[in-house]
């Protein structure tokens, strides 16, 4: 199993995170970013991420929880990132957004918020990376898993296997050893979590990868 270790945490400093998971096997370093308008919370500058995120050689993940997301691509495009997710519910042409991703030589992503329905994105999946599921709505860590979830990762799941594209399914929100499961089962490839990973940092990441 895929671990991308979310950095969002309020109790410790996203460095403190980082520096420490360059002993474990997690793929990804997630970064959340907010705007305060698409949700109501504001996170990190780009010039803050940058310093965050030197502590580490594993790459980014990155999750635009923004008003306006083309206006981020070019930057975090400069950083050691794999792929930019953007939101289906924040953008108005879907293509143009994963064009441009794609235009950087990056994996393009795109998450839908929990009462999205899943089938708003089976016309784009040929072109897509990565889905990103939610199953909390966006916007603060530490909420708690909602249960449909499952059950909208095997909708898409057999979306995928019948398109026959290789979209990988990722899924963020109160994931821990439990629920992670429910989400294997379900036909997930990638867990995101924060707070069940801020715990025990080492041993927590290395549960999730061995489910």
């Amino acid at each position: 199993m895929k671990v991308s270790v979310s950095i969002l945490s309020k109790t410790i400093k996203g460095q403190d995170i980082v520096k420490e998971l360059d002993k474990t096997k997690a793929d990804f370093i997630h970064i959340d970013i907010m705007d305060g308008k698409f949700v109501e919370n504001k996170t990190w500058t780009f010039s803050e991420i940058k310093k965050i995120t030197s502590y580490s050689h594993r790459p980014l993940d990155v999750h635009l929880m923004v008003d306006k997301p083309s206006k981020y691509i070019e930057d975090y495009a400069l950083l050691n990132t794999n792929d930019i997710i953007f939101h289906y519910e924040a953008v108005k042409d879907v293509n143009e957004m994963i064009n441009l991703i794609k235009g950087y030589g990056l994996k393009a992503g795109i998450a839908i918020n929990p009462d999205t329905d899943v089938k708003v994105l089976f016309p784009y999946l040929k072109d897509l990376d990565l889905v990103l599921i939610m199953s909390v709505f966006p916007g603060a860590s530490g909420q708690s898993f909602i249960e449909n979830t499952p059950d909208r990762i095997k909708e898409l799941k057999e979306e995928i296997i019948n398109q026959n594209v290789k979209t990988i399914i990722s899924v963020d929100g109160g994931v821990n050893n439990e629920t992670a499961l429910l989400c294997k089962e379900a036909g997930v490839d990638m867990l995101v979590s924060a707070s069940y990973i801020h715990q025990d940092i080492i041993n927590n990441i290395e549960i999730l990868k061995n489910l």
